[in-house]
């Protein structure tokens, strides 16, 4: 009788290492048990900059993972993100000899090598590698096509790489813990499993995560990755943006943002005066409340414009589903409707976590979709190595990114 798995999803950001502890039951449904979280130091735009503050960051975080779920952690999933990290399309053809006409293994197996095949930078290394469709003869497939007649075979695949020094200074950081990672993933994929149903993904269906650094993206048509990637702007810029513009302290922008701030572009929004307080609570000064928003608007509008430069020609056509919205910035009021002005015609979304539940209610904060998506992951990933299909696996290059033992 099969039981139920734990897996524990680690991500470490810009603003916060985040640890979730979720129980895989035998029916499929998943229980987070815990969260274990601390403010980030030692990261910046997603990437480790200082080793041992990053260390210590992550054991505050495992220690209170641990004391929460009353679990013994011994290895994690690691989510890793940065804008050195790119995702990009590649085709494998492969046609069969005059003498030839039925598709075989073999014949899969020589169009998958050239698919994988693709040029990266020398200093990058592969992370992912999944296979997006096959097309036999210019008409597409989404399984196999093994046993068909045809004469040219096409496996399209979606290739994830970034630097490899950079990639292994997260797993370096993690083991010195001393912690083993089970698994290497690219957060926006990991953040995908938990935003997007399968009938999403076939739909196509865009998520964005703007987290404190970054702001990664992963794009679903027709059921398979069509475009991923990560921009190095987050939350912290547009807290940046207002302190240099008004010369508040860094703390105070922050709360401004939050507590005040409005990111749809309407100046209806935008009357009237903002009171910035001290740290004791009594006000220091008043800043127009159309300044805080302008600035908010213009720095989230340049983002998603951004991710939508990045996006294959046509994409929006044919995304049914809509375009999903989390990570901790998705919170920011008016960010809906600068969506819906930047993706116009498509429903823009909350992000929400079905079919997951826990004594713990933050875990349904969209800052932790990530390290919760790392759950869904793996067991998504158990299911297709039970399977034995081989398609779309995950942690394939594992060795080839710690090569240390």
């Amino acid at each position: 009788m099969a039981k139920s798995k734990i897996y524990v999803g680690l991500e470490v950001g810009t603003s916060k290492t985040c640890m979730v502890v979720g129980e895989v039951k035998t029916d499929g449904s998943v229980k987070i048990l815990g969260v274990g979280e601390t403010r980030s130091a030692g990261v910046r735009k997603g990437e480790i900059t200082d080793m041992a503050q990053a260390k210590t960051g992550l054991k505050d975080a495992l220690l209170k993972a641990e004391d929460i779920c009353d679990v013994d952690i011994s290895s994690v999933l690691l989510a890793v993100t940065g804008s050195h990290i790119k995702g990009a399309n590649n085709r494998g053809t492969f046609r069969l000899r005059d003498d030839e006409e039925e598709i075989h293994l073999g014949h899969i197996e020589e169009a998958t090598e050239l698919g994988r095949d693709l040029a990266i930078p020398g200093d990058h290394v592969y992370l992912h590698n999944f296979i997006s469709h096959y097309r036999l003869d210019g008409q597409e497939h989404s399984v196999s096509p093994i046993g068909l007649l045809g004469r040219t075979l096409d496996v399209d695949f979606h290739i994830v790489h970034g630097i490899r020094t950079r990639i292994q200074n997260c797993i370096k950081c993690v083991r010195e813990i001393p912690l083993e990672v089970d698994d290497v993933v690219f957060a926006p994929i990991a953040t995908a499993q938990v935003a997007l149903d399968r009938e999403d993904k076939d739909s196509g269906a865009l998520v964005i995560d703007i987290g404190g650094g970054t702001t990664d993206y992963v794009l679903y048509l027709n059921g398979a990755i069509a475009a991923s990637g990560c921009i190095p702007v987050g939350g912290d810029h547009i807290t940046n943006d207002i302190h240099l513009v008004t010369h508040i302290p860094f703390s105070r922008a922050e709360e401004l943002k939050k507590n005040e701030g409005d990111a749809s572009g309407d100046p209806a929004r935008g009357v009237g005066n903002v009171k910035v307080l001290d740290d004791q609570g009594y006000e220091e000064g008043e800043i127009k409340r159309s300044l805080l928003n302008d600035i908010i608007h213009g720095r989230l509008e340049e983002t998603l414009h951004l991710i939508l430069e990045r996006l294959p020609n046509n994409a929006l056509r044919n995304i049914g589903a809509g375009v999903y919205i989390t990570g901790g910035t998705s919170r920011m009021r008016g960010f809906t409707d600068l969506a819906e002005k930047v993706f116009p015609g498509l429903p823009i979304y909350q992000a929400e976590q079905s079919n997951i539940s826990g004594v713990h209610a933050n875990f349904r904060d969209p800052q932790y979709t990530t390290a919760v998506g790392l759950i869904r992951y793996a067991q998504i990933l158990d299911a297709e190595r039970d399977a034995a299909t081989g398609r779309g696996k995950i942690g394939k290059f594992f060795k080839s990114l710690w090569p240390f033992g």
